[in-house]
This record gives C-alpha cells, sequence and structure tokens, in this order.
C-alpha cells in the first residue's frame, strides 16, 4: 500500500502542473475566446436590427462573415431550384422518353361529337336517376394506354366495351365518387347530404349492377352521337375492378382520353372514355373533316377525267390452257425437244386472266392463220387480295 503523504504529494504535483498548462496557453485561448466573444456580438447586433437576412453585422467581427442557418423556406427554395436545373439539364431524347403525352393528329369531328355526347347525356342521366344532373367535357387529351393505366385513381370501376362494326374496345372508367353518388341517388339519398364513402372494400354486387346500368345509359348515347358520322353500336362486354384485367391495347398504343365531369347538385363525379386509335382508325377519315358532309380533296372534274382515262388503259388478258404442278427436278431436267403433256383437249373450255383476276370462259379455235378464243361466259368472281 502506498503511504497517504506520497497520495498528497502527487495531487498537488498534478494541480501544478495543469496551472502551469493553463498559464502558458492562455494567450491563444484569449484570442480565440475574443474572436468569438466578436462574432457573437455580430450576431446578435444583427438579429437586433431586423436582421433575419444575416448579412448586416458581419463586418464588424474583425473582417469575418458569420456563420447563419438557413430557415425552412430558403432549404426548400434551393432544393426546388436544384430540382429544375436537373430537369433542365436532360437532353432532348431523354425529355421525349420521359414524356407521358404523345403526338397525335387532330381530329376536329371528335369535338363535335363529344359535345353531342354531352347534351345527350344530360338527358338520359336525368331520366335514369330522376334527379338535376349537369354533364360537362373537361378535356380531351392523347395518351399512352401504359400511361393511363398507371394514372387511374383506385378504387374505380372500369368498364370494356366493343365497337361492333369497327371491330374493337374501348374503356370507361368511373371514379369512386361517381360511384357513390349514383348508388346513393339511386337507392333514394336525400340531397343535401354528404355522399358516405367507404374505402378500402371491394364493391359490392348492388353497386356493381347500378353502375353497370349507368354505362349502359352512356354508351347508347355514345351510339347515337356517332350515328350522323357512321353507324355504330357499342355493345357492353364486362365490368373490371382492377386495371390488369382490362388491356384492350398494348401499353405503347395511342389513344383519345375524354374527361367528363358529372354534377348531381352537392353530388358528383368523373367519367373518363378511352379510345384507341386503332378503334377509331375505321372512321378516321370522316373525323378529319371540319364539318359534317366535307368532302376532302375531292374534284367532280378531276374525277370525270380520270374515270375516262381509266377506260383507255391497256391490260393484259391471258389464255391460261391448262396450269401443272410439278417438282423443282423435273422443271431443271426440262431441254430443248421436251414435251409437256397438257390435260386439256381441244374441246375444253379455257380461262382468260387480266393479271391474277379470272375474267372470262370460251373455247378455242381458229380464224385463219391464228388462233382464236370465243368468249361464252363471263366469269364474276371478286379478286383475292
Amino acid at each position: 500500500m502506498t503511504p497517504p503523504g506520497d497520495d498528497d504529494d502527487m495531487d498537488q504535483d498534478a494541480l501544478a502542473a495543469e496551472r502551469e498548462a493553463s498559464l502558458g496557453g492562455g494567450d491563444d485561448d484569449g484570442g480565440d475566446q475574443d474572436d468569438l466573444a466578436a462574432e457573437w456580438e455580430a450576431m446578435v447586433g444583427g438579429d437586433d436590427d431586423g436582421g433575419g437576412d444575416g448579412g448586416g453585422g458581419g463586418d464588424s467581427g474583425g473582417g469575418q462573415e458569420p456563420t447563419r442557418v438557413l430557415n425552412q423556406e430558403e432549404i426548400d427554395s434551393l432544393l426546388f431550384d436544384e430540382k429544375h436545373e436537373e430537369e433542365g439539364n436532360k437532353s432532348g431524347i431523354q425529355a421525349i422518353l420521359s414524356s407521358a403525352l404523345v403526338s397525335y393528329e387532330r381530329l376536329p369531328m371528335l369535338e363535335v361529337v363529344f359535345d353531342r355526347l354531352v347534351r345527350l347525356m344530360s338527358t338520359s342521366l336525368r331520366n335514369f336517376t330522376s334527379d338535376n344532373v349537369e354533364v360537362s367535357l373537361d378535356n380531351i387529351a392523347s395518351i399512352r394506354f401504359g400511361d393511363y393505366l398507371n394514372s387511374i385513381p383506385l378504387p374505380a370501376m372500369l368498364s370494356v366495351f366493343k365497337a361492333e362494326e369497327w371491330d374493337n374496345y374501348g374503356l370507361v372508367t368511373v371514379d369512386s365518387s361517381l360511384i357513390y353518388a349514383i348508388v346513393d341517388v339511386l337507392l333514394g339519398g336525400r340531397r343535401g347530404t354528404a355522399t358516405m364513402r367507404i374505402e378500402g372494400r371491394p364493391y359490392t354486387r348492388i353497386e356493381r349492377s347500378l353502375v353497370e346500368r349507368m354505362v349502359h345509359v352512356m354508351l347508347s348515347d355514345l351510339g347515337a352521337a356517332f350515328e350522323p358520322l357512321s353507324p355504330v353500336t357499342f355493345r357492353f362486354d364486362r365490368l373490371e375492378t382492377n386495371p390488369r384485367f382490362a388491356m384492350i391495347s398494348r401499353p405503347s398504343n395511342a389513344a383519345i382520353l375524354v374527361r367528363l365531369r358529372i354534377d348531381m347538385e352537392d353530388r358528383g363525379g368523373c367519367l373518363e372514355l378511352f379510345l384507341p386509335y386503332a378503334t377509331l382508325e375505321p372512321v378516321r377519315e370522316l373525323l378529319l373533316q371540319m364539318f359534317v358532309g366535307e368532302k376532302f380533296g375531292r374534284d367532280s372534274i378531276w374525277e370525270t377525267h380520270l374515270a375516262e382515262e381509266l377506260w383507255l388503259t391497256d391490260v393484259d388478258l391471258e389464255a391460261v390452257i391448262d396450269k401443272q404442278i410439278m417438282k423443282l427436278a423435273e422443271v431443271f431436267d426440262l431441254q430443248v425437244g421436251s414435251r409437256i403433256m397438257f390435260g386439256t383437249s381441244p374441246d375444253d373450255s379455257i380461262e382468260l386472266h387480266c393479271g391474277e383476276v379470272p375474267m372470262y370462259t370460251g373455247r378455242m379455235g381458229r380464224k385463219g392463220q391464228q388462233i382464236a378464243i370465243r368468249i361464252e361466259e363471263r366469269i364474276d368472281r371478286l379478286p383475292k387480295i
């Protein structure tokens, strides 16, 4: 064990060493403390002057500008500017690839058709719901099918329908607000009360049935809206709640997206009509018109002249005596002097072809020193395309 006297001596020696160290470095520490004091005074002075901006009092502290903490608005503005700067640095190809919109040719008659649809739906839905219904056209846009499926706000109901005469499909999307509004109106909900929305559960059979009835009304009006251009029947196919089960086109295919707003006083929602360009292709020429009945590029004088010139066109008419199927080896074995036996007798009828189209049948004979064909019958047959 260490004697008590030795412990006292060690403590005194340690205290003496610490005091010498503090006295030896006093000059440097004093300078640092003076600098810190000056910075604090500059910051306090800047705040007292109303300088939340923090730059005013920084010149009085020995030429050093004090460090200032940014507030939340300044941080957001810096991040926002940086984000826009990154977007501005994108190349043109990246901007095109990341763009959600696709270029499309304008179809003027679509606006006329959908304006007519709005008027028809306003009347039909008033009779359907026995309520004051206002239908308005929100916008008409062009979008890729894949981008549209990803942008559908769920939950929603997606109705797949088929254009019978055009042999293609379309899509009607009913959002959740309109679904509950229609159910509330058709089941006798009182006016002026907020529509109850229960999210996170599948739609009931009653809700699906009522929405399906509304879609039938909408498809009937859509067919009536297209009738002045081209009669078409839109047939309801199925009702889905998962967008993956409503794939009617490839994700990269472009389409027309029509957004309709349906208001029933204090209730309502949105209905979206999705028509791929492939569906509208049979009537594309009609949709290019500026008004119903317009004829683009048609001139009666030019049409008459073209018809007259077509009648004067020279065509080749071939008499086909017989056709045979031979092996390739037999064809290569043919030599000068080889004989090919036809399966046609002199009294059999032969066909006259114009290109690949059979036109007439007749019998082969002789007139003077030349072989002739006497036409006996005309073949009424469409060409194979």
